[in-house]
């Protein structure tokens, strides 16, 4: 009787779409939220996240404020269980949080080529290898501000022509702009030649993150800029933290909006049970048995919210494929990129709360006695 249940929906058309409507809004909000959460997890947690440490000046925050001397990379390269030492100059447009935020990475280029996962879907190496005031940058940047190979661009004080755009499989990569070490390093205004905002150290495999952590601070307290050494997930998430409990208050959110698609849903089928009482009871005196009158009231609800869900879960996250959204602070960033299983999280949790707002409209139309429910005007 499926298609009985598509003319019931479509004998209120209006309803139905108000319905479909608030169901796919609120379910927006909650695959939005959900992206936020999901780009947190994946800049805090994951290989990269617990085998590499930062070492940043003690007691400094944004990395303007941090300077390390640029020598301490081959301090801490001869000690035991370190791969490789990274120096990274970072430069943001501001240290606040904000959505559009530009964080420039200064490293040497080689370096950059060979350590990050990052792939260029235009330009060459060979550009940015060659000339110390080219850049790559991320796709999402390039979208944001229109920027292609070759192009000369501005932000504050830094002018740069762009050797190449970038994609990469972690997300938060993709809102940053890479130049060399040197450029940031002596760019105008800029008098930080010789020292670095922080270290990125490589472990080796039977490294231990903490043991070399300690060590690195150890070896280097009696140098002349005092260090704090963390993962870098660690450090990430205390570069975020007022937006961490931002986002842990907007999981609360997404929780609403569920709450929020179950009382519509709910009000609505009810509102649809009374309407058709005694359509019901004339079903039950044709023969339909409780537990099928049940089924299709529960397969009306499932239906509604399952549409208006899946709706709002691809609109969502059209939206954030589309516009490559990011938040960040200190020079940090959270992309907004949803996944796979966001997706299916917002289709199944549609569908679980369409069954679960139809329960008791269900109940009320198994259950009505057939000759009241026909003397009924």
């Amino acid at each position: 009787m499926f298609g009985y249940v598509i003319k019931t929906l479509l004998r209120h058309r209006a309803r139905t779409l108000l319905t479909v409507s608030g169901a796919a809004v609120a379910m927006f909000v909650f695959c939005f939220v959900g992206s936020v959460q999901e780009g947190l997890e994946r800049l805090t947690s994951g290989s990269d996240a617990d085998r590499c440490l930062i070492v940043f000046q003690e007691n400094r925050f944004c990395p303007s404020s941090s300077r390390l001397p640029e020598d301490y990379a081959s301090a801490i390269q001869k000690l035991s269980g370190v791969k490789q030492v990274m120096p990274i100059q970072v430069w943001t447009n501001n240290c606040r949080a904000s959505l559009d935020i530009v964080v420039f990475n200064g490293s040497p280029p080689e370096q950059i080529r060979d350590n990050r996962p990052i792939q260029l879907v235009n330009g060459s190496w060979e550009a940015f290898l060659t000339r110390r005031d080219s850049a790559i940058i991320g796709r999402n940047i390039a979208n944001r501000r229109g920027l292609k190979s070759g192009d000369q661009f501005s932000i504050g004080d830094l002018s740069l022509q762009v050797a190449g755009v970038f994609a990469s499989d972690v997300p938060s990569e993709e809102n940053l702009i890479y130049t060399s070490l040197q450029f940031l390093q002596y760019s105008r205004g800029k008098d930080t030649a010789g020292t670095v905002t922080q270290l990125e150290v490589h472990l080796t495999s039977d490294a231990d993150p903490d043991a070399v952590a300690a060590l690195i601070d150890q070896t280097l307290r009696t140098g002349p800029v005092a260090t704090t050494t963390r993962r870098k997930g660690a450090f990430q998430a205390s570069t975020l933290s007022d937006l961490v409990d931002l986002i842990g208050f907007a999981h609360w959110l997404g929780y609403a909006c569920v709450g929020l698609v179950l009382s519509l849903v709910a009000t609505t089928t009810v509102m649809s049970v009374q309407d058709r009482i005694k359509e019901y009871a004339v079903l039950q005196t044709l023969g339909v048995r409780p537990f099928r009158t049940m089924r299709l009231v529960l397969l009306e609800s499932a239906l509604l919210c399952t549409v208006g869900g899946v709706l709002g879960t691809v609109v969502a996250s059209l939206a954030l494929w589309i516009g490559g959204f990011a938040i960040g602070a200190e020079g940090a960033t959270i992309a907004f990129r949803p996944s796979f299983d966001l997706i299916l999280l917002g289709a199944t949790v549609s569908g679980l709360v369409g069954i679960i707002a139809g329960l008791a409209p269900a109940i009320q139309a198994a259950t009505v006695p057939i000759v009241t429910a026909l003397r009924n005007e």
